[in-house]
């Protein structure tokens, strides 16, 4: 069955280089009927699934059901690119209508008794139908999925399970548009020369072409709200009166009052989730999103943020009577306020290090730390990435790369979209246009390619002059990269195990060990080079660059374990929350947060866990994943080589290319031999010896 034929052939018809999209025929005005027949498409293809004559067997209902559903699956992914990349008022206004429709419709799946009785028979015979490890993997994933969107619901129950997720779509749509409208109506436009004391070159550029950008007067200059030119600003404009202002900005999107206002939205959403979670049977929506990950229970997950939050409390308050020191030297006397941190713990690091993140940023070139990233994988995995030009992406920004494996043969296609701009949500993500697989597709072909794109948001230099990084930027690169790299590898044969198809907290493991690779001496000294002059970054920096490491290691975990521990407080309650910013605030008193610094994520800006319920009760995951990537990566530190090949080989065949085709803890046993514990993630932050070690709690 295909979609209608007077649909935009383009959003389904992928005929571009090697399978990409056509990105230039396809329109904004093109979705909304594309949906509605790809839609329809889909409901009829399980239809014919559910009322087959036919026994069920794997491959008339498992394999039916991997692959039913193509149409919509390109459409969506075009869309949701847009949404997130691109987007505008026609796309905005499209999203909060398609996102409960299609929650609506999903659910009718999940919901059709014929379908589920089908696949409940499989699951219920497993054990004699000789299928293969990942099969079987399959097999249970479409089981369980079954039963958690309430396959064994009551008709009312099931009907009210689909009211709440199709209101919790629309929701979360809004909410991340409600923090996209805050970060792109408000600057501050900055026309003195005092007013730009203490910045450098690279972000007095940056913020020139945000002004540009929103027509400000000629020479002025704006701060944004986009990390890359907010967290610089904040590090190094000398003026407090603005980093006040700006800072105060950046922490308030989403409260602000009026139609964008998101505290209303989050209660709203939180009682809905606890109402979902006590009807499939949990006491709470933690308990029922982590029942299938490998932390299990919210109880073990608050017992690894409790064990890290203490030393990392502990060291951050160290560091703020440092800095409170410092503020003394300028005639600042009391407490370290938020917006003071980042200005003077880069006076510290000066202090300490004898460098600054000014000294270092001309020696980390956007696309030298690109050219890094991919030799890595080459070294790593025998890959190599190639820029294709002239081949059309969804923006002029976007780039496009070819990837081929050690015989050349290409493996994926790979698309880097890396500026900011005013049509882009803000942080850095992976995704897919499309995943790999081995199925025979309808029309005959087997199986197909990986195409993975990466979005960031570093600031776009003036014409003519080089994107320089700040270290973190360059971490985020590698981070995305990672992420990228598990779906390029990806070796599976279904596609709904494949690449980042694996639970929430075991897919950070492949981007954060990533990072660590970033760091390695010989790769810091080929490609850090002076955007100026060419030479490498001196063997004195990268000393001091490497023995800084550690450096803010308080404050940084303390910004994200105070949020990871609001998202599960939020999620463990079976009551509703009538005022979130109260409980926020109850959660911060009890654990003591340090006054001087705030969440990483305020609730009215928490997008990973209220737009959409992807990391809800799972920002934990990252600290979790942080374990496995620290003891990963001390696999390689023990071999003495960071790119010895028979652990690389161990790496590419048991994390990143078996997606979800084995059950995570086996995956990574099978890399390392054994599972490990918080302390090697403590000692990579610098934070074993603040208090005393306990026993594992992962």
């Amino acid at each position: 069955m295909t979609i209608h034929t007077q649909i935009n052939p383009a959003l389904i018809d992928w005929s571009g280089h090697h399978g990409l999209p056509l990105f230039d025929k396809v329109k904004d005005e093109d979705f909304a009927a594309a949906f509605s027949a790809a839609l329809e498409v889909h409901s009829a293809e399980i239809d014919a699934i559910a009322g087959s004559s036919e026994a069920p067997t794997f491959a008339n209902t498992v394999i039916a059901l991997e692959l039913a559903g193509d149409d919509l699956s390109r459409v969506s992914a075009l869309f949701w690119n847009r949404a997130g990349a691109h987007t505008n008022e026609l796309i905005q206004g499209l999203e909060r209508e398609i996102a409960p429709k299609m929650s609506r419709h999903y659910s009718k799946i999940a919901m059709n008794v014929a379908l589920f009785a089908r696949v409940d028979a499989l699951y219920a015979q497993q054990e004699t139908l000789d299928l293969t490890l990942e099969e079987r993997r399959v097999l249970e994933r479409h089981w369980k999925g079954f039963v958690r969107a309430g396959a064994k619901l009551s008709k009312d129950e099931q009907e009210r399970l689909a009211t709440i997720n199709e209101t919790l779509a629309g929701l979360g749509a809004q909410f991340g548009q409600n923090v996209l409208g805050d970060e792109k109506g408000w600057s501050l436009i900055l026309t003195a020369d005092d007013e730009l004391a203490g910045l450098p070159g690279f972000l007095l550029d940056a913020m020139a072409g945000a002004a540009r950008e929103r027509e400000a007067p000629e020479g002025a200059h704006a701060v944004t709200l986009s990390r890359s030119i907010i967290e610089p600003f904040l590090t190094f404009s000398s003026r407090r009166d603005l980093r006040e202002q700006a800072f105060g900005a950046w922490v308030k999107r989403g409260e602000n009052g009026g139609e964008r206002d998101n505290v209303a939205i989050v209660r709203q959403i939180l009682a809905l989730r606890a109402e979902k979670a006590k009807l499939l049977g949990y006491a709470n929506f933690a308990a029922y999103k982590l029942d299938d990950t490998m932390a299990k229970t919210p109880d073990n997950v608050n017992a690894l943020l409790m064990k890290v939050w203490a030393k990392a409390r502990a060291k951050a308050l160290e560091e703020a009577s440092d800095l409170a020191g410092l503020m003394a030297e300028d005639g600042i006397n009391g407490a370290v306020q938020p917006y003071d941190w980042r200005y003077y713990s880069e006076k510290l690091r000066e202090r300490l290090f004898d460098f600054s993140e000014s000294e270092l940023k001309p020696y980390l070139q956007l696309e030298k730390m690109i050219e890094a990233s991919f030799d890595v994988a080459h070294r790593l995995f025998g890959i190599t990435l190639t820029e294709v030009k002239d081949v059309p992406a969804y923006h002029p920004d976007v780039r496009v790369f070819e990837v081929r494996n050690e015989e050349g043969v290409l493996i994926a296609m790979f698309l880097g979209d890396y500026f900011a701009r005013s049509s882009k949500r803000s942080g850095a993500w992976m995704s897919a246009f499309q995943s790999q697989h081995k199925l025979q597709l309808k029309n005959g072909s087997m199986g197909e390619l990986p195409i993975i794109y990466n979005v960031c948001n570093f600031a776009k230099p003036a014409p003519g002059k080089p994107a320089l990084l700040s270290l973190d930027d360059a971490r985020t690169l590698f981070h995305e990269f990672g992420h990228g790299l598990h779906g390029i590898l990806s070796n599976v044969t279904y596609p709904s195990v494949s690449g980042t198809g694996v639970s929430r907290d075991f897919v950070e493991l492949p981007s954060q060990l990533y990072e660590h690779w970033l760091t390695v001496p010989e790769i810091l000294t080929q490609y850090a080079v002076h955007y100026e002059t060419g030479e490498p970054m001196p063997k004195a920096l990268l000393d001091k660059v490497l023995a800084a490491r550690t450096f803010n290691s308080g404050f940084n975990t303390v910004e994200f374990t105070s949020s990871a521990l609001v998202d599960m407080a939020f999620h463990t309650r079976s009551e509703a929350v009538d005022d979130p910013m109260a409980v926020q605030a109850q959660v911060l008193a009890d654990i003591g947060m340090p006054s001087s610094i705030v969440m990483r994520h305020a609730t009215p800006h928490f997008q990973h866990v209220f737009s959409g319920d992807g990391y809800s009760a799972g920002y934990y995951s990252y600290m979790w994943s942080e374990v496995l990537d620290a003891d990963a990566f001390a696999a390689f530190e023990e071999s003495g080589n960071a790119f010895d090949p028979v652990m690389a080989r161990k790496l590419k065949n048991n994390i990143y290319s078996v997606g979800g085709s084995i059950d995570p803890e086996e995956a990574y046993k099978a890399f390392r031999g054994k599972l490990p514990d918080p302390d090697a993630m403590l000692r990579k932050k610098g934070l074993a010896m603040v208090g005393e070690l306990s026993g594992s709690d992962a």
